[in-house]
Parts: C-alpha cells; structure tokens; sequence
C-alpha cells in the first residue's frame, strides 16, 4: 500500500489527489478569517463534488487559526440570455441561492440541491459555449425540483412561471399531482 506523508503524517489517499509537501502561499489575496494575514500553510488538499471543486485545509503562519478553502472551474464567458434580452453573466452562486429559496424549510438536504446545481452546470457548459437561454435553465431546474420536493417545485415554478393569482397555482398543482 502507498502512503503519502505530510510533516511525517500519513493521509488517507484519496480518488484524483495529488498531495504535495505543505507549502507557504505568500501572494494572493486568501486572508485568514480571523487575523487577515495573507501568508499560510496548505495542510490538506482534496478534489470534492466529483473533482469539480478542490477542497483545501489552510493554517494562518501569524496565529495558527486553520480555515477551509474551495477551488473551482470558472465558467467565463457564459452569459445568461434573460426573458428581457438583457445578458447577464452565469453564475453557479446564483443557481443555488435560487434553489435554496425554492427548498427553504423543506427536508431537502443542502448536498441534493448542490447535486442539482452541478448537473445543471454540467448539461449547461457542454450543451451552450457562449450563451444561455436563461428559460432552458429555468426549465432543468424545475424538472431537478420536481423530483426532490413538490413544494419547492411550486415554489420555484410560481416566480418563474409570474404566477399571479391562486388559481395558477391551483393548475400547477394539479399538473404535478397528474403526472404522480
């Protein structure tokens, strides 16, 4: 069995990680939480979420607080076509903060909507190179919704369909209640 070593410490290995002597980062702007300093040691690095992000355990040179830190692709260029026509920069952040709103209160776990979100992500950056029609996102967050929490499903559904008086929603939830 191969073990990697960190400051004569065993890891556990992992699936496509590769670890390396702890380093010192000292340019950048990753300030410690708690101090602010900018210079700190990498203590663990892991791939999270299928290798889509890099997860790193960090430690503060000036006053050893240890601070987790997230590394991801960046989309750019993407823009999302909006109903207005306006054009308005994809963003994964805003995927979720949508989606945690539809599912607010409900007992779906954080880790089923951040599993929604990289599909969607996934489907969008290798079906559109440039740009998105923002109903086509729209329209695979409602199918991931459905299959998670009828509630939320509505929830998302009434602001993306402009929902205006009860009887849409009434329709709405007849339409799910039909295809169950």
């Amino acid at each position: 069995m191969l073990l990697f070593m960190v400051n004569n410490t065993a890891l556990t290995p992992q699936n496509h990680v590769c670890y390396k002597q702890a380093t010192t980062i000292t340019s950048g702007s990753m300030r410690c939480p708690k101090c602010g300093c900018q210079e700190d040691k990498v203590i663990d690095s892991r791939a999270s979420r299928e290798g889509a992000t890099i997860r790193r355990r960090r430690e503060c040179l000036q006053c050893t607080h240890r601070f987790t830190t997230y590394e991801e692709v960046e989309h750019e260029g993407l823009m999302v076509l909006k109903r207005d026509n306006r054009r308005e920069e994809f963003s994964r952040d805003k995927l979720l903060s949508g989606i945690r709103k539809a599912c607010q209160k409900r007992p779906v776990s954080l880790k089923a909507m951040e599993d929604l979100v990289d599909h969607i992500v996934a489907v969008v950056t290798a079906k559109y190179e440039s740009e998105v029609p923002g109903d086509a996102i729209g329209k695979m967050v409602m199918d991931g919704l459905r299959e998670l929490d009828d509630v939320a499903y509505v929830r998302f559904a009434s602001v993306y369909r402009r929902f205006q008086e009860a009887t849409d929603f009434v329709q709405e939830v007849q339409k799910l209640e039909a295809t169950k």
